[in-house]
């Protein structure tokens, strides 16, 4: 199998700020972050050839992205999956330049959820009944299902809320140090600890907000790349795995991994030639729609042994200035989880960072970073990892 490491680059990125954007429109987060990586990559969108557009529940059809852009006449796909839409995005605009289809494209995530007038996610009701038609889907919200996971990790491992006060007091730092995140002020683990419970053992701190956004990124060959800037981003490695079904239907399934995660990251790594990532990678964005998704997604990818994650959150190693840091913006806690946006800002920020542009955040000198997504309850996953 052939590698799709370094044979296309990133050359512009944008991003709005996420939040409860009740002034905007969806046309209007779509324009304010393609123009931002327009700018950025030194074109126009006359330059775009062809055009890939993430969104859950806010758009439909290619048109979407092609209306408020003006893209008249190119081909404009829309890509949906669950919770790791905008990731699959970037995969399938990386994936259309390196078939040699394309020299320059578009990839573009964007979510309204705050008009939506709900709660929460929406648009998945009943999607489970489509493969397995016999079963009624099961009740509930993401919030109890990852609520069990805490649960059963909890009795075989041995952590507590502790553990994940901890990864939101660090992604809530890390947020108070991102201008463009949803959430900007840092929280205590007392905070953390004693806020309403949302779902045993979860609190309000442990969940990511519903919020608003858009995120894009300018995607070309390496034969081009340096034309337009000295510093592109390359792709080095890309997974995508999706299950066969709900986890709850899988006998015996231990709630204690992901196998989309572990499947997923495998073909990533396989990409870029990575065997240690806790050694070899510099930054790492996770998917933390929970803090125990976060938790549970450190050993899925490989950064610790199973069942040792509470050491490594206890020793700071995941922390700005440890020896991994994660979720450096903030993370989904921080910037709440548009859902078509989500994987393409988690990619923005590597990109700042790689390019010395983190601001208050900006580690030492990155070089190599991984971005993963879960999603569909959870049975979708991408990884991407990107550097120079």
């Amino acid at each position: 199998m052939e590698s799709i490491k370094d044979k296309v680059a990133i050359i512009g990125m944008g991003c709005t700020k996420f939040g409860e954007n009740w002034d905007k429109g969806a046309n209007d987060m779509i324009v304010e972050a393609a123009y931002e990586a327009f700018e950025d990559a030194g074109i126009g969108p006359k330059d775009i050839q062809a055009a890939w557009v993430g969104t859950n529940t806010s758009g439909k059809a290619g048109f979407c992205l092609s209306y408020p852009l003006k893209l008249k006449g190119i081909p404009v796909t829309r890509v949906e999956n669950y919770c790791c839409t905008g990731m699959d995005t970037l995969r399938n605009a990386a994936f259309g330049v390196a078939s040699g289809m394309y020299d320059i494209v578009l990839a573009l995530g964007f979510e309204k959820l705050k008009d939506l007038g709900t709660g929460g996610l929406v648009g998945q009701a009943g999607a489970e009944i489509a493969y397995r038609p016999s079963i009624q889907a099961p009740s509930g919200t993401p919030g109890s299902y990852f609520g069990m996971a805490a649960i059963t990790y909890f009795q075989k491992y041995g952590a507590s809320r502790e553990h994940l006060a901890k990864i939101a007091v660090k992604n809530h730092h890390n947020g108070a140090l991102a201008p463009k995140a949803h959430f900007q002020k840092e929280i205590t683990l007392d905070q953390a600890l004693n806020a309403p419970i949302i779902t045993w053992p979860l609190g309000l701190f442990d969940c990511c907000g519903v919020t608003d956004g858009a995120a894009a990124a300018i995607i070309t060959t390496k034969e081009l790349a340096k034309k337009f800037r000295p510093d592109p981003v390359y792709i080095k490695g890309l997974g995508l795995s999706a299950d066969t079904m709900h986890h709850m239907y899988k006998p015996g399934h231990d709630y204690l991994h992901w196998d989309a995660t572990v499947m997923a990251a495998a073909e990533a790594y396989r990409h870029a030639g990575i065997t240690n990532p806790f050694k070899e990678l510099d930054l790492v964005g996770i998917h933390d729609c929970f803090t125990i998704t976060e938790l549970i997604s450190y050993e899925d990818l490989g950064l610790c042994p199973r069942g040792e994650a509470k050491n490594y959150i206890d020793s700071g190693a995941f922390e700005i200035g440890g020896e991994l840091p994660v979720n450096t913006d903030g993370g989904l806690k921080a910037f709440g989880h548009p859902v078509g946006a989500t994987g393409l800002r988690m990619a923005y920020e590597l990109y700042k960072q790689f390019q010395g542009k983190a601001e208050k955040r900006q580690l030492k000198d990155p070089q190599i970073g991984l971005v993963q997504n879960l999603g569909g309850h959870p049975s979708v996953a991408t990884v991407a990892i990107l550097g120079l």
